[in-house]
């Protein structure tokens, strides 16, 4: 036996018996090649930012809310007024979001797990309302269902009052609302694939089965997040609502439209009391959206970081006498070697 062969029969053989390299070995640099001089500088900016435009304003509606004591806070919260505002604007959420809640859900399931005919056009009119103005959508309503409107006579001869009423606002309502629920979905779907759905169809599972224990724990985050985002903007709106609720106080005004009479009656402290329920919504519904978000990072990360397959292992045999390797047979094992261990861009690192 030759020299060489003896030399590559020993690299042969430490390669087979080595152990294989730990996976994620590879790191990115860091990507931050700032100064830190600098970085503290943008931190700084941002954080003054944000406490300019964010905290301050939200401090002063709280302030100029309690300005006249937690009595007469008390007091403009219990007016029937104020108490008849915040009904209706329950009352419209309560309607609004579960209708988009079902609609979200099956628009998104037939988008990212079916292939149908005039699906782009399914997509293009859900992000519809993000396009139009809420003023623009409110008016839509007026031209369809006002007394001068296409069945604004057949409603008034059937004593049916759509425009100026709650059915008017709770339309209205959806119409802006009913994106957030699957714009939330869609993506997170067409990511997760058909292979579970595919899997329990071929084990006998029907299509209810598969839809309430498959698809649905899969998404149970993004479809609250969406939910709270709908909830969020069915309790805020105003341009849509403002145009075919009629302003009638009392009966057709929501809180943020009942804020904005009482501001314009230089009644400021209740103004601002009645803005703070809203506030303290967005603080609730921001903490509820962290949540959401963490859930959801927490099953991606999960879900990203199934280790990638180093191939079996092969226990030494120390009984067997090592086989003499040609050239070729070293080059092959180094190049299964590197195949086998996967590169850390694939595994989720990004």
């Amino acid at each position: 036996m030759s020299r060489d062969s003896v030399k590559n029969a020993g690299a042969a053989a430490a390669v087979a018996v080595a152990p294989r390299a730990p996976l994620n070995v590879a790191r990115r640099p860091d990507p931050v090649t700032e100064p830190p001089v600098v970085r503290w500088i943008l931190t700084g900016v941002a954080l003054l930012f944000l406490a300019l435009f964010l905290v301050v304003p939200l401090a002063a509606v709280f302030y100029q809310a309690l300005n006249k004591g937690l009595g007469f806070y008390l007091e403009s919260l219990a007016d029937p007024d104020a108490l008849s505002a915040i009904k209706l604007t329950v009352i419209t959420a309560a309607i609004a979001v579960p209708l988009n809640l079902v609609f979200g859900l099956a628009a998104s399931w037939c988008i990212a797990k079916f292939e149908f005919r005039g699906k782009a056009l399914l997509t293009t009119l859900i992000d519809l309302p993000f396009s139009v103005s809420p003023v623009i959508s409110g008016l839509i309503y007026v031209l369809m269902f006002g007394a001068q409107g296409w069945f604004g006579p057949w409603l008034q001869d059937h004593n049916v009052q759509i425009i100026f009423a709650v059915p008017g606002i709770v339309m209205a309502t959806i119409f802006v609302t009913f994106p957030f629920v699957a714009r939330e979905l869609i993506p997170l779907m067409q990511a997760q694939g058909n292979d579970e759905e595919e899997a329990a169809h071929v084990l006998g599972a029907s299509g209810w089965q598969i839809f309430r224990r498959v698809t649905l724990p899969n998404v149970k985050w993004g479809l609250l997040y969406g939910v709270i985002l709908c909830n969020a903007r069915a309790m805020g709106e105003f341009g849509a609502v403002s145009v075919v609720s009629g302003h009638i106080r009392g009966q057709t005004d929501t809180m943020p439209l009942h804020v904005e009479i009482l501001y314009n009656e230089y009644n400021f402290s209740a103004a601002f009391a009645v803005a703070s329920v809203l506030a303290l919504l967005a603080l609730v519904t921001l903490g509820l959206k962290l949540l959401a978000e963490r859930h959801m990072s927490a099953e991606l990360s999960a879900a990203r970081d199934v280790p990638a397959y180093a191939g079996p292992v092969t226990p030494p045999d120390s009984a067997k006498p090592a086989t003499p390797a040609t050239p070729a047979t070293h080059t092959q094992a180094m190049q299964a070697t590197h195949a086998s261990q996967q590169h850390p861009l694939k595994q989720g690192e990004l």
